[in-house]
């Protein structure tokens, strides 16, 4: 799973690299959305190779190769880490627990994989200790009676915390449960999958009571990913 977050940051670099390259010679995608490093988006990559830098230089050209090659070859490695730890998830001392927090919206076998193996022991915690252990709770600076909170402490795994932060964000959106958390609830107990729905319910009503709140987005989502680490939690030490 480090090796998959490596790879990851790696690709986030390489991606940058080649998109800012083009951006200096004003070669800009057209397309938003979904589509960005899709197959339409390295279509559009090819064709601008091809087009766009033809009067470029052999530098730019070199330059450019030697990116888009680099963003190729990442995107192998993780696929091969994916497919990897997709077959180990599904075989190992942690399947049990992966497969109950995958009753929750945003985590899927790959995060709660990761999340079950960073973790490891769940026992050790409770679910008033999880969020303060992965640094999700809110600093605090007191002097007296005066008790004054700051951002939160960003203490403990830096892993589990990102993957929380970004399935918390998973919650905003209206929820319908569709086929393929209706596969994975199917793989579970009946208990978990009933208490994944509940949580799925409660982390979405909470984003609607921020957003009426008009809290930014960002410490509401935090917010959220603090809630989600406790309904992990229920989830990873249920029998």
């Amino acid at each position: 799973m480090r090796a998959r977050d490596d790879a990851r940051i790696e690709l986030m670099a390489a991606r940058h690299r080649l998109s800012k390259l083009l951006l200096r010679r004003g070669i800009v995608y057209p397309g938003t959305g979904t589509g960005t490093w899709g197959r339409p988006h390295d279509a559009w990559l090819r064709a601008a190779r091809r087009d766009g830098l033809d009067e470029a230089g052999i530098g730019t050209l070199a330059a450019f190769d030697a990116s888009y090659d680099a963003v190729a070859q990442i995107v192998a490695r993780k696929d091969r880490l994916d497919r990897e730890i997709t077959a180990m998830a599904a075989n190992s001392e942690f399947t049990d627990v992966t497969t109950r927090l995958g009753c929750l919206r945003g985590i899927s076998t790959l995060t709660g994989f990761a999340l079950a193996v960073e973790i490891g022991d769940w026992h050790r915690l409770t679910g008033a200790s999880i969020a303060a252990y992965l640094g999700l709770v809110p600093s605090e600076h007191s002097s007296g009676g005066t008790r004054s909170l700051g951002p939160i402490t960003k203490t403990g795994n830096t892993h589990a915390r990102r993957l929380l932060i970004e399935s918390a964000w998973y919650h905003k959106h209206d929820y319908r449960p569709g086929k393929i958390m209706r596969d994975r609830w199917a793989h579970a107990s009946a208990a978990a999958a009933a208490r994944g729905d509940a949580g799925n319910r409660r982390l979405h009503h909470r984003w609607m009571v921020l957003a009426a709140k008009h809290k930014k987005h960002t410490v509401a989502n935090t917010a959220i990913a603090r809630e989600l680490a406790g309904w992990c939690w229920s989830l990873a030490v249920m029998d």
